[in-house]
């Protein structure tokens, strides 16, 4: 069985990928996972650790060939205000939650959530049901949030930098 060991980033790699899979959000932040792309080739990702995959990436297989990674869309709530203070003001609402959150110029994008919905129109938005790529901010695609990444002093110091104007 092919296995995919290493991930090519978006503008890293070209070429033709000879096949395709197209991923939903939760399939995208995987170590190991049985895969078929589109087009029906078969092969085992294997990472090193867990990564996550973004839309445009590529995953390297054993033999050398490479596999397009695309973004499944699937069910979002679309969250829109009248101003972008206020948006803002349901973003932070969100973030508390630590809720997966996809901010996107003039819009918000969560997953599917009754219970978020209701609180997000009672802070007066706008809620509607899209289907779309999920690809939040920071979260996994920035190594776990600011929960657990004071992997060095470096790190540490920049993340309270910005913390002083509160």
């Amino acid at each position: 069985m092919l296995r995919a060991s290493e991930i090519k980033r978006k503008g890293e790699w070209d070429g033709v990928a000879v096949d395709t899979v197209v991923l939903g959000y939760d399939d995208r932040y995987r170590r190991r996972m049985a895969m078929t792309g589109e087009s029906g080739l078969d092969f085992v990702l294997d990472l090193p650790k867990a990564g996550v995959l973004a839309d445009g990436d590529a995953l390297v297989l054993s033999d050398g060939r490479l596999i397009a990674v695309k973004a499944a869309a699937e069910p979002l709530l679309e969250i829109t205000c009248a101003d972008p203070v206020h948006l803002a003001k349901v973003a932070w609402h969100l973030g508390n939650r630590h809720l997966p959150t996809q901010i996107d110029g003039t819009r918000i994008l969560i997953r599917e959530d009754h219970v978020i919905a209701d609180m997000v129109r009672g802070l007066g938005a706008d809620v509607k049901h899209v289907d779309a790529p999920f690809t939040p901010e920071g979260g996994a695609y920035s190594g776990g949030g600011h929960h657990h990444h004071h992997h060095d002093d470096e790190d540490h110091d920049h993340h309270h930098a910005g913390h002083h104007h509160g």
